[in-house]
C-alpha cells in the first residue's frame, strides 16, 4: 500500500474524535485521516482543526450542515480520489470500529477490491451491543442476503477498505442512500460489478460516549431500497431465463 486515507464522518463526536484519531495514527502510522464534519454544534469540527494543525497526516472537510452519513462518505471518498490515494477506508468516530484492526483490513485489500470488516463471519463478534440493535442488524443482514441473493454476511457493516480503482467503478456520485442502506448499496454495486469483495472478522464495540445516529427513518429506508433492489434483481434474472429459453 503506497497511500491510505481513513475517512471518519462526524456529527457531535467531540467526546470521541481525539481518541479515534490518536488510535488510528498509532495503528497505521503512514495513513492519512480525513475528518468529514457536518457543522457539529458541539464543536467537533474545531477540535478536528486543532488536530490537523498539529499533524500533517490529519485533514478536515467541513460541510454546511447535517446532510447524512452516506453523503459524508461520498464527499470524503471524492476528496481522497481527487488526491490519488490508493486505498480509502471508512470508519466510525465513536470507537465502535477498532483502529487496531485496520492493518488486517489493509492486508486483505492487497488481494481484494473491497474488504468489509464483518461482525458475522467466524471470528467476528459484537461487544455490549443492545439486544434490539443487534436484532435489527442481524435481521437486516439476513433479509439483504435473501432479497439480493448475495453471500455477504455483513452487508450493513461500516468498517471497510476500498481500492481507489474500485470506488471509481462504483459511480459513487449517484449514491443517494444513507445509513445502513448506504453500506448495502456500495456492497451490492461491487458484487454486481464483478469486483472481488471479501469479509474479515472484526470486533464491534458499542460506543461508550455520545449518542447513536440510528433511527427508524434509516431502517425504513434500508427496508424499502433493499426490497426494490431485490425485486429488480429477480426480474432481471427472470428476463434472462425467459430470453434464454426462447433461443
Amino acid at each position: 500500500m503506497t497511500s491510505v486515507l481513513v475517512v471518519i464522518p462526524t456529527y457531535n463526536e467531540a467526546l470521541t474524535i481525539g481518541k479515534a484519531v490518536d488510535r488510528t495514527r498509532t495503528s497505521v502510522p503512514d495513513a492519512h485521516i480525513l475528518v468529514v464534519d457536518d457543522a457539529s454544534p458541539d464543536g467537533t469540527g474545531a477540535l478536528a482543526d486543532e488536530l490537523a494543525e498539529l499533524d500533517d497526516h490529519v485533514h478536515v472537510l467541513h460541510r454546511g450542515g447535517k446532510q447524512g452519513l452516506g453523503a459524508a462518505y461520498v464527499a470524503g471518498f471524492g476528496w481522497g480520489l481527487a488526491r490519488d490515494y490508493d486505498v480509502i477506508v471508512e470508519m466510525d468516530a465513536d470507537g465502535s470500529h477498532q483502529p487496531e484492526e485496520l492493518p488486517r483490513l489493509l492486508h486483505a485489500a492487497e488481494n481484494a477490491d473491497l474488504v468489509i470488516g464483518s461482525r458475522y463471519v467466524p471470528g467476528g463478534r459484537t461487544v455490549n451491543w443492545p439486544y434490539k440493535r443487534q436484532a435489527i442488524s442481524r435481521i437486516g443482514n439476513t433479509y439483504t442476503r435473501v432479497a439480493l441473493g448475495t453471500a455477504l454476511r455483513d452487508a450493513t457493516g461500516g468498517f471497510r477498505a476500498f481500492r481507489a480503482a474500485a470506488l471509481r467503478e462504483l459511480d459513487i456520485e449517484s449514491v443517494a442512500s444513507q445509513g445502513y442502506c448506504f453500506q448495502v448499496d456500495l456492497a451490492w454495486r461491487a458484487v454486481r460489478g464483478g469486483l472481488r469483495v471479501i469479509e474479515v472478522p472484526i470486533t464491534f464495540v458499542e460506543r461508550e460516549q455520545g449518542e447513536s445516529k440510528m433511527d427508524g427513518k434509516i431502517v425504513r429506508e434500508a427496508l424499502w431500497r433493499v426490497t426494490r433492489w431485490g425485486v429488480e434483481h429477480r426480474a432481471r434474472q427472470l428476463r434472462g431465463l425467459v430470453g434464454g429459453s426462447r433461443r
